[in-house]
């Protein structure tokens, strides 16, 4: 298999997870029923910095990371959905990494509170056959679960492909 053929396949994975999401509430219509930001004063942005959070209404630390990723310069938009765990499947989150919120940007799912960095690395180097990372779970001390008492857990940020295979996604 050669670089070319398997980033042009990933390509190909990557629009129809933008399509996806363009139906799932990307444009500037929000489907009737769903609770959404105003799209309308999100400034516009490329698609690696153009953010779209989706998270339980009941869930107030998905605010707390989504703030974080507006303060390193992405266009956050959130939207609340009460269907979590079908928003997970749509884009092949595997159900052993779930957290509490999934984002979406330039095709990858980023599931849980991941690094800004660690999302900017991946939007640099596009590691072939990778369409997501994630941290499991709500590690105290990851972004947006920071703790008054500086507390931490240890995590790992992980990968996942098409097929549900999980490694270490490296620092």
């Amino acid at each position: 298999m050669t670089i070319g053929s398997c980033c042009s396949r990933r390509s190909l994975f990557g629009l129809i997870l933008g399509g996806g999401a363009v139906l799932a509430g990307c444009d500037r219509k929000a489907p009737a029923g769903r609770a959404t930001t105003d799209r309308s004063k999100a400034p516009a942005a490329p698609d690696d910095k153009a953010l779209l959070v989706y998270r339980d209404p009941e869930c107030g630390c998905c605010e707390a990371w989504a703030d974080i990723a507006r303060g390193a310069g992405y266009a956050v938009t959130v939207e609340n959905r009460s269907d979590m765990s079908a928003v997970k499947a749509r884009f092949g989150v595997p159900q052993d990494l779930a957290s509490c919120h999934t984002a979406i940007v330039a095709g990858y799912a980023i599931e849980g509170h991941v690094p800004i960095a660690q999302i900017a690395r991946l939007l640099r180097d596009k590691p072939c056959g990778i369409v997501g990372i994630a941290v499991p779970g709500m590690p105290r001390g990851s972004p947006g679960m920071e703790m008054p008492d500086g507390s931490k857990d240890a995590f790992d940020v992980l990968a996942f492909d098409r097929a549900g295979e999980i490694s270490v996604f490296p620092a």
